[in-house]
C-alpha cells in the first residue's frame, strides 16, 4: 500500500446527528473531530484539513462524504474515515489503509459513494456490550461515568494519530498507534 500523504485531507467522522445521540458510543468519532476542531483553523501539520460530521444518520454517511471529497478534490487515499468499533476494547485504536466494510453499514455507504475502499480508516474501540445486550442498543447508549477517562484518552490518542498520519504517512502512523489502550 502506498503512503497516504497529501496536501489536503478530509477527516470524516461517522455518527448520528442531533443532541439525543451526542454522547453515544456510536458518536465517538464526532467527539474526536470536535476535539480536533478546537486545535486547527483548517490546517494541520502543513496540510489543508476538512473536518466532516455528516448530518445524515451513520448508515447513510456516504451521501455526505462522497460529495464532500469530490467538491474539495480530496484524493481517495486522503479521505480518512473515523468510526467506532465494537470489536476493539474500549480506548484502542486501529488505523488501516483500506479494506472492506467489515459489515459496518456506514462504511458500506462510504465505499459505495467513493466507488472504492482504498481510503484510510481509524477505528476507535468502544468494547463489547455486557451479557446478552443487543449491540444495536449498546452503541446508542452514552458512555458510563467510569469509562470517561478511557474515552478521553482515546480521543487524545486519535488526534495524535491523525497528526502523525499527515506528518509521517500511513505506515508510520499505523506502527505508532495500532496498539491496545495504554
Amino acid at each position: 500500500m502506498t503512503e497516504a500523504r497529501s496536501a489536503v485531507y478530509l477527516f470524516a467522522g461517522l455518527g448520528n446527528p442531533g443532541r439525543r445521540y451526542r454522547l453515544n458510543r456510536h458518536n465517538t468519532s464526532f467527539m474526536r473531530l470536535q476535539a480536533l476542531a478546537l486545535l486547527t483553523d483548517g490546517h494541520l501539520e502543513g496540510a489543508r484539513v476538512y473536518l466532516a460530521k455528516p448530518q445524515a444518520f451513520m448508515n447513510l454517511a456516504g451521501s455526505s462524504v462522497g460529495p464532500l471529497a469530490r467538491y474539495y478534490r480530496v484524493p481517495i487515499p486522503a479521505v480518512v474515515v473515523v468510526y467506532d468499533d465494537l470489536d476493539l476494547p474500549l480506548g484502542s485504536l486501529r488505523l488501516r489503509g483500506g479494506g472492506g466494510s467489515g459489515g459496518h453499514r456506514g462504511m458500506e455507504s462510504i465505499i459505495g459513494a467513493l466507488g472504492e475502499d482504498s481510503f484510510p480508516r481509524l477505528r476507535l474501540g468502544i468494547g463489547r456490550p455486557p451479557g446478552r445486550m443487543d449491540p444495536a442498543d449498546f452503541v446508542l447508549e452514552d458512555f458510563r461515568d467510569e469509562e470517561a477517562e478511557a474515552v478521553q484518552a482515546a480521543i487524545t490518542r486519535a488526534t495524535e494519530c491523525l497528526r502523525e498520519l499527515i506528518r509521517s504517512g500511513l505506515e508510520r502512523a499505523m506502527t505508532k498507534f495500532n496498539t491496545e489502550a495504554e
